[in-house]
C-alpha cells in the first residue's frame, strides 16, 4: 500500500509536457504571451537575446496568458520565446534546510550551498479543514511576559501583532523569537521578511535572531525592491516550509513580518490584471489571499497519531495608526488573538510596547491556569481603573481617598509598568511569569481591601468626584 501511495505521489508532482509559447506585448507590470496555455501560478522561463527571466502566470483573457515578471523586464522584446519551468510550483525542504536563508524561489541568498535530499513541497495549497483541526489546549512559551501573562497564546493560534510604523514590531518578533528559543517554546522557527527594507534583513538576523537561533530556523526574504509576484511566492514558501515541518510532528513558529506588504503585493497584481479596486482601492482578491495565508497555520493529527502545530504571528502595519483600515479590519476579524502596539508607550520608552488594555487572546482561557487568569482580571481591571483618572493626574486634578480601587490602581502603577516592561535580551519563564502576576495582585489586593475597610463607602467611577476642589 505504501508504494501505490508512493507511486500516486510521484504521478502528481509529475510535470507534463513542457509548454512553450512567445511574448506578444507588455503592459505595465505585465506581459502576454501566446501559444502558452499554462495554469495560473505557474513558472515559466522568458528567453530574451541576453539573458533568461522568470515570470508567473496570473490570468489569461482568451487564448493570451498574463504574465508578471519576478525580475525587472528590461531588455525583453516581442517574439521571445517562453517557456514553462514548473506548472505547480514547489520548494524543496528538509530538517537540513535549518540555518538557511532563502528567496521566494527557495534559492539560498546567505552565500551556503542548499544540501542534498530536500523534498519538494507545493506551496499553493489549501488551509487546514475545518474538522481536521487539533484543539489548541497547551500554551507556547515566547519569554515575553506581557504575551505570556496576560495574552497566552497557545500552540497552534494565530497571533496579529497590530501597529503603526516604528513602534517595535520587528523588534517584539525578534524578541518572540531569542524567547521561544531558549524557553523551549517551539521546535523549529520559520521566519518570513516580507516587503521588509533590505538593509534590516541582516540586521534582524543577526541582532533579533543570532546565531543560536537560526540554527533551528529557516528565514524567508523577499525585500520590498523585489515585484510582487516575489513577496506573494516568498509568503507562500513559509507557509510550505512550516507545513513539513508541521506534517513531521514538530511544533512550528512561523513569524510574517508583514501581512500588509503582502496584502500590497496582492493588490498591484489585482489591479495589474484588471480587477475593480473595492475597499478603499484593495481588491477583492487581496482579501481572499488573506484568508487563504492566516488559515493555514493551526494544529493537526497526523495519520500516524502524531499531532503538528504551527504557531501564527503576524505583524500588521496600521496606516495612521488607524484600526479599522481594511487589512487591519480583516485580519482581526481572521486571527484568534491580536497585540496592539502603542505609540503612546513607544514614547514614553515603554517596551515592548504592547496595550495590555486593548490586546486580548481569544485562546487564553483555555490554556492559562484560574489563578493565572484570576490575576490578569485583577491588573487589567486596575490599569483601567489607573487610565480613567489618568488625564486628572496629569494635571494634578485627582484628589485620593475618594475610590479605594483607583488609590490602588495609582498606587501600583509602577509595579505593573516594571512588570510589562522588558528588555530585548531578556527573556522570562512562564512559571517565572506566572509566580511574578500573583505576587504583584497579591499585594494589591491586600492594600484594596485594607482601603476598603478604611473608607467603605467610597466605591463610585472616576470622574467629577474625584477632581481636587480649588
Amino acid at each position: 500500500m505504501s508504494v501505490l501511495r508512493s507511486s500516486i505521489d510521484l504521478v502528481r508532482r509529475a510535470e507534463p509536457i513542457r509548454i512553450t509559447g512567445s511574448v506578444a506585448a507588455s503592459r505595465g507590470l505585465m506581459l502576454i504571451a501566446e501559444d502558452l496555455p499554462a495554469p495560473v501560478g505557474a513558472l515559466v522561463r522568458v528567453r530574451s537575446k541576453d539573458d533568461i527571466r522568470l515570470a508567473e502566470v496570473v490570468g489569461f483573457e482568451g487564448e493570451r496568458t498574463l504574465l508578471m515578471m519576478l525580475q525587472s523586464s528590461a531588455g525583453v522584446r516581442p517574439g521571445d520565446h517562453v517557456e514553462t519551468r514548473e506548472s505547480r510550483p514547489t520548494v524543496p525542504v528538509s530538517h537540513a534546510l535549518l540555518g538557511h536563508v532563502i528567496d521566494g524561489l527557495g534559492e539560498p541568498i546567505d552565500g551556503k550551498h542548499l544540501p542534498r535530499g530536500l523534498t519538494p513541497q507545493p506551496i499553493l495549497v489549501e488551509p487546514i479543514a475545518a474538522m481536521k483541526r487539533a484543539p489548541i489546549e497547551q500554551p507556547i512559551a515566547t519569554g515575553v511576559r506581557a504575551i505570556d501573562g496576560l495574552a497566552a497564546v497557545g500552540r497552534g493560534q494565530r497571533m496579529g501583532i497590530f501597529a503603526g510604523p516604528g513602534v517595535g514590531k520587528s523588534t517584539l518578533m525578534g524578541m518572540i523569537a531569542r524567547g521561544a528559543e531558549a524557553a523551549g517554546g517551539a521546535d523549529v522557527n520559520v521566519i518570513a521578511l516580507i516587503g521588509e527594507r533590505g538593509r534590516e534583513v541582516k540586521d534582524f538576523i543577526r541582532h533579533s535572531l543570532g546565531d543560536k537561533g537560526l540554527k533551528k530556523s529557516v528565514v524567508v526574504v523577499s525585500t520590498s525592491d523585489q515585484s510582487p509576484v516575489m513577496r506573494l511566492r516568498a509568503a507562500n514558501v513559509a507557509c510550505a516550509v512550516a507545513e513539513y515541518f508541521r506534517d513531521e510532528g514538530a511544533d512550528v513558529m512561523l513569524m510574517l513580518d508583514s501581512v500588509t506588504r503582502f496584502a500590497h503585493a496582492q493588490r498591484q497584481i489585482g489591479l495589474a490584471v484588471g480587477e475593480p479596486p473595492a475597499t478603499r482601492g484593495y481588491t477583492p482578491s487581496v482579501f481572499a489571499g488573506l484568508a487563504n495565508l492566516l488559515e493555514r497555520a493551526g494544529a493537526v493529527e497526523n495519520p500516524d497519531g502524531s499531532t503538528g502545530s504551527i504557531t501564527g504571528f503576524y505583524t500588521i502595519l496600521v496606516e495612521g495608526d488607524d484600526m479599522t483600515e481594511p487589512v487591519a479590519d480583516a485580519a482581526r476579524g481572521i486571527l484568534d488573538g491580536h497585540l496592539i502596539l502603542s505609540r503612546q508607550l513607544a514614547q514614553r520608552g515603554h517596551f515592548p510596547a504592547i496595550d495590555v488594555l486593548d490586546s486580548v487572546s481569544r485562546i487564553a482561557g483555555d490554556i492559562t491556569p484560574g489563578e493565572q487568569q484570576r490575576a490578569r482580571q485583577t491588573i487589567v481591571s486596575l490599569l483601567a481603573a489607573h487610565k480613567d483618572v489618568e488625564e486628572l493626574l496629569q494635571i494634578g486634578a485627582y484628589s485620593a481617598g475618594q475610590n479605594p480601587r483607583i488609590d490602588t490602581a495609582v498606587n501600583h502603577k509602577d509595579r505593573f509598568d516594571a512588570f510589562l516592561a522588558q528588555t530585548t535580551d531578556e527573556v522570562t519563564p512562564i512559571e517565572a511569569t506566572r509566580h511574578a502576576m500573583t505576587t504583584i495582585v497579591a499585594a494589591a489586593e491586600a492594600e484594596l481591601g485594607k482601603r476598603r475597610a478604611v473608607n467603605p463607602g467610597s466605591q463610585g467611577p472616576a470622574g467629577a468626584n474625584h477632581i481636587r476642589r480649588a
